[in-house]
Protein backbone atom coordinates (compact mmCIF):
# COMPACT_ATOMS: atom_id res chain seq x y z
CA UNK A 1 0.00 0.00 0.00
CA UNK A 2 1.02 3.63 -0.53
CA UNK A 3 0.69 6.96 1.29
CA UNK A 4 0.11 10.17 -0.65
CA UNK A 5 1.55 13.46 0.61
CA UNK A 6 -0.78 16.11 -0.84
CA UNK A 7 0.05 19.65 0.19
CA UNK A 8 0.71 23.18 -0.96
CA UNK A 9 4.41 23.08 -0.07
CA UNK A 10 7.32 24.67 -1.84
CA UNK A 11 10.15 22.34 -2.85
CA UNK A 12 12.12 22.91 0.37
CA UNK A 13 9.10 22.30 2.64
CA UNK A 14 8.09 19.18 0.74
CA UNK A 15 11.54 17.70 1.05
CA UNK A 16 11.64 18.41 4.79
CA UNK A 17 8.29 16.67 5.29
CA UNK A 18 9.25 13.69 3.15
CA UNK A 19 12.47 13.22 5.16
CA UNK A 20 10.59 13.42 8.46
CA UNK A 21 7.77 11.10 7.39
CA UNK A 22 10.12 8.52 5.87
CA UNK A 23 12.22 8.55 9.03
CA UNK A 24 9.10 7.76 11.10
CA UNK A 25 7.69 5.29 8.57
CA UNK A 26 10.65 3.26 7.31
CA UNK A 27 9.65 1.02 4.47
CA UNK A 28 6.47 3.00 3.75
CA UNK A 29 6.03 4.06 0.13
CA UNK A 30 5.22 7.79 0.12
CA UNK A 31 4.41 9.60 -3.12
CA UNK A 32 3.61 13.25 -3.79
CA UNK A 33 1.16 12.85 -6.70
CA UNK A 34 -1.48 10.26 -7.45
CA UNK A 35 0.25 9.74 -10.80
CA UNK A 36 3.07 8.01 -8.91
CA UNK A 37 0.38 5.59 -7.56
CA UNK A 38 -1.10 3.59 -9.04
CA UNK A 39 -4.23 5.18 -7.59
CA UNK A 40 -5.83 1.94 -6.26
CA UNK A 41 -2.75 1.37 -4.07
CA UNK A 42 -3.04 4.75 -2.29
CA UNK A 43 -4.88 4.10 0.96
CA UNK A 44 -3.54 6.94 3.16
CA UNK A 45 -3.48 10.67 2.34
CA UNK A 46 -1.29 12.94 4.47
CA UNK A 47 -2.42 16.46 3.66
CA UNK A 48 -1.82 20.16 4.28
CA UNK A 49 -4.36 22.29 2.40
CA UNK A 50 -4.23 19.95 -0.61
CA UNK A 51 -5.13 21.34 -4.03
CA UNK A 52 -8.81 20.84 -4.92
CA UNK A 53 -9.33 17.43 -6.46
CA UNK A 54 -6.05 15.98 -5.17
CA UNK A 55 -7.89 13.22 -3.27
CA UNK A 56 -10.34 12.26 -6.00
CA UNK A 57 -10.06 8.98 -7.88
CA UNK A 58 -8.51 7.08 -4.95
CA UNK A 59 -10.88 4.13 -4.39
CA UNK A 60 -8.75 2.54 -1.66
CA UNK A 61 -8.46 5.67 0.50
CA UNK A 62 -9.23 4.89 4.16
CA UNK A 63 -7.63 7.75 6.11
CA UNK A 64 -6.94 11.44 5.55
CA UNK A 65 -4.36 12.67 8.06
CA UNK A 66 -4.08 16.46 8.26
CA UNK A 67 -0.73 18.01 9.11
CA UNK A 68 -2.51 21.17 10.32
CA UNK A 69 -4.46 21.59 13.55
CA UNK A 70 -7.32 23.39 11.79
CA UNK A 71 -9.39 21.43 9.28
CA UNK A 72 -11.92 24.08 8.22
CA UNK A 73 -10.40 24.48 4.75
CA UNK A 74 -10.25 20.73 4.28
CA UNK A 75 -13.91 20.34 5.25
CA UNK A 76 -14.90 23.18 2.92
CA UNK A 77 -13.34 21.38 -0.07
CA UNK A 78 -16.23 19.59 -1.77
CA UNK A 79 -13.80 17.35 -3.66
CA UNK A 80 -12.60 15.64 -0.46
CA UNK A 81 -14.27 12.18 -0.25
CA UNK A 82 -17.07 12.34 2.31
CA UNK A 83 -16.89 8.77 3.52
CA UNK A 84 -13.21 8.78 4.47
CA UNK A 85 -12.24 9.53 8.10
CA UNK A 86 -10.18 12.67 8.70
CA UNK A 87 -7.72 13.02 11.58
CA UNK A 88 -6.47 16.44 12.64
CA UNK A 89 -2.99 17.21 13.87
CA UNK A 90 -2.62 17.31 17.64
CA UNK A 91 1.06 17.77 18.38
CA UNK A 92 2.23 18.44 21.97
CA UNK A 93 5.09 20.57 20.64
CA UNK A 94 2.62 22.70 18.69
CA UNK A 95 0.38 23.05 21.75
CA UNK A 96 3.36 24.26 23.78
CA UNK A 97 4.30 26.77 21.09
CA UNK A 98 0.77 28.17 21.04
CA UNK A 99 0.74 28.50 24.82
CA UNK A 100 4.07 30.36 24.66
CA UNK A 101 2.74 32.83 22.10
CA UNK A 102 -0.44 33.40 24.09
CA UNK A 103 1.58 33.98 27.27
CA UNK A 104 3.82 36.49 25.45
CA UNK A 105 0.79 38.35 24.09
CA UNK A 106 -1.01 38.42 27.44
CA UNK A 107 2.12 39.55 29.31
CA UNK A 108 2.78 42.25 26.72
CA UNK A 109 -0.78 43.55 26.96
CA UNK A 110 -1.14 43.34 30.72
CA UNK A 111 2.27 44.94 31.40
CA UNK A 112 1.91 47.57 28.68
CA UNK A 113 4.93 46.48 26.67
CA UNK A 114 3.37 47.43 23.33
CA UNK A 115 2.94 50.97 24.68
CA UNK A 116 6.60 50.99 25.71
CA UNK A 117 7.55 49.94 22.16
CA UNK A 118 5.62 52.93 20.81
CA UNK A 119 7.28 55.25 23.33
CA UNK A 120 10.70 53.96 22.28
CA UNK A 121 10.03 55.05 18.70
CA UNK A 122 9.35 58.54 20.09
CA UNK A 123 12.40 58.44 22.39
CA UNK A 124 9.98 59.15 25.24
CA UNK A 125 10.72 57.89 28.77
CA UNK A 126 7.45 57.35 30.62
CA UNK A 127 7.14 54.41 33.05
CA UNK A 128 3.61 53.48 34.05
CA UNK A 129 2.18 51.58 36.98
CA UNK A 130 2.64 47.83 37.20
CA UNK A 131 -0.38 45.55 37.58
CA UNK A 132 0.03 42.12 39.14
CA UNK A 133 -0.93 39.03 37.15
CA UNK A 134 -3.54 38.03 39.72
CA UNK A 135 -5.26 41.36 39.14
CA UNK A 136 -5.88 40.58 35.46
CA UNK A 137 -8.65 38.31 34.18
CA UNK A 138 -7.96 36.39 30.96
CA UNK A 139 -10.61 34.49 29.00
CA UNK A 140 -9.47 31.61 26.80
CA UNK A 141 -12.15 30.73 24.24
CA UNK A 142 -11.83 27.16 23.05
CA UNK A 143 -10.63 24.37 25.32
CA UNK A 144 -9.32 21.92 22.79
CA UNK A 145 -5.74 20.72 23.07
CA UNK A 146 -4.23 24.14 22.35
CA UNK A 147 -6.77 25.99 24.45
CA UNK A 148 -6.21 23.72 27.44
CA UNK A 149 -2.43 24.08 27.20
CA UNK A 150 -2.81 27.86 26.95
CA UNK A 151 -5.27 28.18 29.84
CA UNK A 152 -3.04 26.09 32.11
CA UNK A 153 0.08 28.07 31.14
CA UNK A 154 -1.65 31.38 31.90
CA UNK A 155 -3.02 30.08 35.20
CA UNK A 156 0.47 28.92 36.19
CA UNK A 157 1.68 32.48 35.53
CA UNK A 158 -0.81 33.70 38.12
CA UNK A 159 -3.59 35.10 35.94
CA UNK A 160 -7.25 34.65 36.79
CA UNK A 161 -8.22 32.45 33.88
CA UNK A 162 -11.72 31.73 32.60
CA UNK A 163 -11.97 29.01 29.98
CA UNK A 164 -14.99 28.80 27.69
CA UNK A 165 -16.05 26.00 25.38
CA UNK A 166 -19.22 24.74 23.76
CA UNK A 167 -19.13 21.57 25.87
CA UNK A 168 -18.30 21.31 29.61
CA UNK A 169 -14.63 20.89 30.50
CA UNK A 170 -12.65 20.83 33.73
CA UNK A 171 -9.15 22.25 34.20
CA UNK A 172 -7.15 22.56 37.40
CA UNK A 173 -6.82 26.21 38.40
CA UNK A 174 -9.12 27.45 35.62
CA UNK A 175 -12.73 28.60 35.99
CA UNK A 176 -14.50 26.82 33.15
CA UNK A 177 -17.76 27.73 31.45
CA UNK A 178 -19.75 26.09 28.68
CA UNK A 179 -22.57 26.95 26.33
CA UNK A 180 -23.67 30.03 24.49
CA UNK A 181 -25.55 31.47 27.48
CA UNK A 182 -22.35 31.79 29.54
CA UNK A 183 -20.26 33.41 26.83
CA UNK A 184 -21.57 36.92 27.45
CA UNK A 185 -20.57 36.80 31.12
CA UNK A 186 -17.10 35.49 30.26
CA UNK A 187 -16.53 38.27 27.73
CA UNK A 188 -17.81 40.95 30.08
CA UNK A 189 -15.42 39.88 32.86
CA UNK A 190 -12.21 39.55 30.84
CA UNK A 191 -9.47 42.15 30.58
CA UNK A 192 -7.90 40.08 27.80
CA UNK A 193 -9.67 37.59 25.50
CA UNK A 194 -7.59 34.89 23.80
CA UNK A 195 -9.41 33.20 20.91
CA UNK A 196 -8.49 29.59 20.15
CA UNK A 197 -11.85 28.37 18.89
CA UNK A 198 -12.18 26.15 15.83
CA UNK A 199 -13.76 27.84 12.82
CA UNK A 200 -17.29 26.52 12.38
CA UNK A 201 -20.55 28.04 11.11
CA UNK A 202 -21.33 28.93 14.75
CA UNK A 203 -18.02 30.70 15.42
CA UNK A 204 -17.50 32.45 12.06
CA UNK A 205 -17.77 36.26 12.54
CA UNK A 206 -18.00 35.74 16.31
CA UNK A 207 -16.02 38.92 16.95
CA UNK A 208 -18.27 41.57 15.45
CA UNK A 209 -19.75 44.87 16.64
CA UNK A 210 -22.32 43.17 18.86
CA UNK A 211 -19.64 41.07 20.56
CA UNK A 212 -17.30 44.00 21.09
CA UNK A 213 -20.13 45.82 22.85
CA UNK A 214 -20.44 42.91 25.26
CA UNK A 215 -16.74 42.88 26.08
CA UNK A 216 -15.30 44.76 29.02
CA UNK A 217 -14.54 48.41 28.10
CA UNK A 218 -10.88 48.90 27.07
CA UNK A 219 -10.30 45.13 27.01
CA UNK A 220 -7.89 43.50 24.56
CA UNK A 221 -8.25 40.75 21.97
CA UNK A 222 -5.69 38.11 21.02
CA UNK A 223 -6.79 36.13 17.95
CA UNK A 224 -4.62 33.07 17.33
CA UNK A 225 -7.30 30.88 15.72
CA UNK A 226 -8.71 31.91 12.31
CA UNK A 227 -9.08 35.24 10.55
CA UNK A 228 -12.73 34.56 9.73
CA UNK A 229 -13.57 34.69 13.43
CA UNK A 230 -13.20 38.49 13.24
CA UNK A 231 -15.19 41.05 11.25
CA UNK A 232 -12.24 43.28 10.50
CA UNK A 233 -14.15 46.52 9.91
CA UNK A 234 -15.96 46.08 13.23
CA UNK A 235 -12.68 45.46 15.04
CA UNK A 236 -11.15 48.61 13.57
CA UNK A 237 -14.21 50.60 14.64
CA UNK A 238 -14.00 49.20 18.18
CA UNK A 239 -10.31 50.10 18.39
CA UNK A 240 -10.83 53.60 16.99
CA UNK A 241 -13.66 54.30 19.44
CA UNK A 242 -11.62 53.05 22.41
CA UNK A 243 -14.08 50.25 23.11
CA UNK A 244 -11.13 47.90 22.68
CA UNK A 245 -7.67 48.97 23.74
CA UNK A 246 -5.49 46.70 21.59
CA UNK A 247 -5.58 43.63 19.35
CA UNK A 248 -2.86 41.05 18.75
CA UNK A 249 -3.66 39.27 15.49
CA UNK A 250 -1.88 36.23 14.07
CA UNK A 251 -4.51 35.25 11.49
CA UNK A 252 -6.43 37.16 8.83
CA UNK A 253 -9.15 36.72 6.24
CA UNK A 254 -6.59 37.29 3.50
CA UNK A 255 -3.09 35.90 3.93
CA UNK A 256 -0.46 37.15 3.47
CA UNK A 257 -2.00 40.33 4.87
CA UNK A 258 -2.10 42.85 1.99
CA UNK A 259 0.41 45.69 2.31
CA UNK A 260 -2.35 48.28 2.13
CA UNK A 261 -4.38 46.77 4.97
CA UNK A 262 -4.95 49.24 7.85
CA UNK A 263 -3.93 46.64 10.45
CA UNK A 264 -0.27 47.13 9.45
CA UNK A 265 -0.20 50.76 10.52
CA UNK A 266 -2.85 50.91 13.23
CA UNK A 267 -1.31 52.03 16.55
CA UNK A 268 -3.49 49.60 18.51
CA UNK A 269 -2.85 46.51 16.44
CA UNK A 270 0.07 44.08 16.64
CA UNK A 271 0.44 41.86 13.56
CA UNK A 272 2.03 38.40 13.50
CA UNK A 273 2.46 36.53 10.16
CA UNK A 274 0.46 33.40 11.12
CA UNK A 275 3.43 32.26 13.18
CA UNK A 276 1.97 31.66 16.65
CA UNK A 277 2.41 27.87 16.47
CA UNK A 278 3.92 26.48 13.32
CA UNK A 279 3.78 22.78 12.54
CA UNK A 280 7.23 21.24 13.06
CA UNK A 281 7.87 18.25 10.77
CA UNK A 282 10.13 16.65 13.39
CA UNK A 283 7.35 16.22 15.95
CA UNK A 284 4.26 16.27 13.71
CA UNK A 285 5.59 13.46 11.50
CA UNK A 286 5.71 11.26 14.59
CA UNK A 287 2.03 12.00 15.32
CA UNK A 288 1.00 11.37 11.71
CA UNK A 289 3.01 8.15 11.56
CA UNK A 290 1.25 6.77 14.64
CA UNK A 291 -2.11 7.20 12.90
CA UNK A 292 -0.82 5.68 9.68
CA UNK A 293 0.31 2.61 11.62
CA UNK A 294 -3.05 2.47 13.40
CA UNK A 295 -4.91 2.59 10.09
CA UNK A 296 -2.74 -0.19 8.72
CA UNK A 297 -3.33 -2.32 11.84
CA UNK A 298 -7.05 -1.59 12.05
CA UNK A 299 -6.75 -0.07 15.53
CA UNK A 300 -8.16 3.20 16.89
CA UNK A 301 -7.13 6.38 15.07
CA UNK A 302 -6.44 9.40 17.27
CA UNK A 303 -8.09 12.82 16.93
CA UNK A 304 -10.72 11.96 14.35
CA UNK A 305 -12.73 14.92 13.07
CA UNK A 306 -16.48 15.17 13.63
CA UNK A 307 -17.58 16.55 10.28
CA UNK A 308 -20.88 17.80 11.72
CA UNK A 309 -19.14 19.81 14.46
CA UNK A 310 -16.43 21.01 12.08
CA UNK A 311 -13.43 19.88 14.17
Amino acid sequence: MTALLAARFDEHEQEAWLRALRAELPGERIVTTAAEGPAPDIDIAIVANPPAGALQGLPGLRLIQSLWAGVDRLLADTTVPHGVPIARMVDPAMNAAMAETALWAVLSLHRGYFRYAALQREAHWSPHGQQRADEATVAVLGLGEMGRATALRLAAQGYRVHGWSTRPARLEGVSTHAGEASLQNVLAAADIVVNLLPLTPLTRDLFRAETFERMKPASRLVNLARGAHVVEADLLAALDSGRLQHAVLDVFRSEPLPAEHPFWRHPRVTVLPHAAAQTDPRSAARVAAANVRAARAGTAIAHLVDRHRGY
